[in-house]
């Protein structure tokens, strides 16, 4: 963990030149297709690279050798999005890149092994969102109603406002995970293919969408009796699934040209939002009692607020930011999944005391038929210098996990900052992580930590 600190405090020492005032970019890399520039391109990049000291659960090993911790560096994100106006009324979207490239696993398309290909090199990129779409009635200031219409792969995936987020702005290190609760199973991360509709209605914004899921064919267990089921991830022909989100925001509006739901504004707007969402697939996960096939519905919902405000003296240039979001989960009988960012572990089979239920690395159980309640909270600490060289904004969240399949529930924190050097475009973030540890769905045997240092740029 001192490494992490060490190189942490050089990059921020190396960053005085960075300026935190207003920004400079404007709309990034903006092609105008015509004169008057009502035609255009528009490319957006960025990278998000990680650098981390964590606690393995036990029963680890990486490199074929047993330990309980490690430290790594990793890209956590490398993306493109590229979205052009081609008429007044139609624009297409696409979106590529790569995600979670380690030193042993490559992420979006990584291998194992030595060699050129070997230990996560050369991970290939793949699609995130690629859409058209035509907006059938235009947003003007005279008319409350608006409406756009969109098929292909994309992110309006309802449910919360976590879950349709930009990764470009969040206000902690990164996403929970949970709120993309079919990531990299029915879904392509966090994206579905399908049909979508998005709009607004004076001060209430909206957004549907009708899916066809990607099939899962995950093999339930046998059990013998119902209470004892467990439901996995099976839709076989898949049936369509439904999403929605509703916000009613009650001071000044956002935007809704793209689906990605800023984290924190900084100051630049005063936001406060209350929204609802749901996600429902029919007969999306099975499981199996004495030999007979039962068929469960996924049936999400969530209720969350939002608010972004500047506060006290205009010159202090101080803001406040918090998100607090409530899930309810229902994907069939004692569902529960594990999950671990970028995870360097293994199973150590020479291990012989009591392993993590939610296996090798930094998994934990992440997702799981059940209740959610998450809440984050940040605030823009004063400066009163016209172009300060770093901005700093503290933060801390408190994330509660009540499960079907495990009978102790959980309460896991973050805390940490992020060192603004030129708003959200270049910034470093700096995170302590607890993540609770089952050795049986009756026990709970304590917490672990990840400390983590992201530097990130985009354009």
């Amino acid at each position: 963990m001192k490494k992490i600190f060490f190189i942490a405090a050089v990059l921020l020492l190396s960053q005085k030149g960075f300026s935190q005032g207003s920004t400079d970019y404007g709309a990034g890399l903006k092609f105008n297709l015509n004169e008057d520039g009502s035609k255009f391109m528009r490319v957006i990049a960025w990278n998000q690279i990680w650098m981390r000291s964590a606690q393995m659960n036990p029963g680890t090993m990486i490199g074929g050798e047993a330990t309980s911790t490690a430290t790594d560096i990793g890209n956590r994100r490398l993306r493109f999005l590229a979205y052009a106006q081609v008429s007044k009324r139609y624009m297409i979207v696409t979106h590529f890149g790569i995600n979670n490239q380690t030193f042993t696993n490559g992420g979006a398309a990584g291998t194992s092994g030595t060699g050129g290909y070997g230990a996560g090199k050369k991970p290939g990129l793949f699609f995130h969102d690629a859409w058209n779409e035509y907006a059938v009635v235009l947003p003007q200031k005279e008319k409350k109603f608006s409406m756009s219409l969109g098929a292909g792969l994309h992110y309006y995936m309802g449910l919360s406002r976590l879950t349709m987020a930009s990764t470009l702005n969040f206000l902690t290190i990164d996403a929970p995970i949970f709120n993309w609760p079919l990531i990299e199973n029915s879904d392509q991360f966090a994206r579905q293919v399908g049909l979508f509709a998005k709009g607004k209605y004076g001060k209430l914004e909206y957004r549907l969408s009708y899916n066809k899921p990607y099939a899962t064919n995950l093999v339930p267990t046998n059990v013998t009796t119902a209470e004892n089921a467990v439901a996995v991830d099976n839709s076989g022909m898949t049936k369509w699934s439904k999403a929605g989100y509703f916000e009613y925001q009650f001071l000044e509006q956002e935007a809704n040209v793209l689906p990605f739901k800023v984290g924190s504004y900084l100051g630049t707007k005063k936001v406060f939002n209350i929204g609802a969402g749901f996600y429902t697939a029919p007969d999306a996960t099975r499981s199996s009692v004495s030999g007979t096939i039962n068929k469960h519905d996924i049936k999400l919902f969530s209720a969350d607020v939002f608010l972004d405000l500047p506060i006290g003296k205009k010159e202090n240039k101080m803001a406040l930011t918090g998100y607090s979001v409530l899930y309810d989960y229902d994907f069939g009988p004692n569902y529960l999944r594990n999950v671990g960012i970028m995870n360097i572990g293994s199973v150590d089979p020479n291990f012989t005391g009591s392993r993590a239920i939610a296996g090798a690395g930094n998994a934990q159980p992440t997702i799981g038929s059940g209740n959610i309640w998450y809440t984050q909270a940040g605030i823009l600490l004063p400066n009163k210098e016209a172009k300060p060289k770093v901005r700093i904004q503290p933060f801390g969240a408190v994330t509660y996990k009540n499960f079907d399949a495990l009978e102790q529930s959980s309460t896991q924190f973050d805390v940490g900052s992020n060192f603004f050097l030129d708003g959200h475009h270049a910034k470093i973030t700096a995170q302590y992580s607890t993540r609770p540890v089952y050795t049986a769905p009756t026990t709970r045997s304590g917490s672990l930590g990840d400390f983590i240092v992201q530097i990130q740029i985009y354009l």
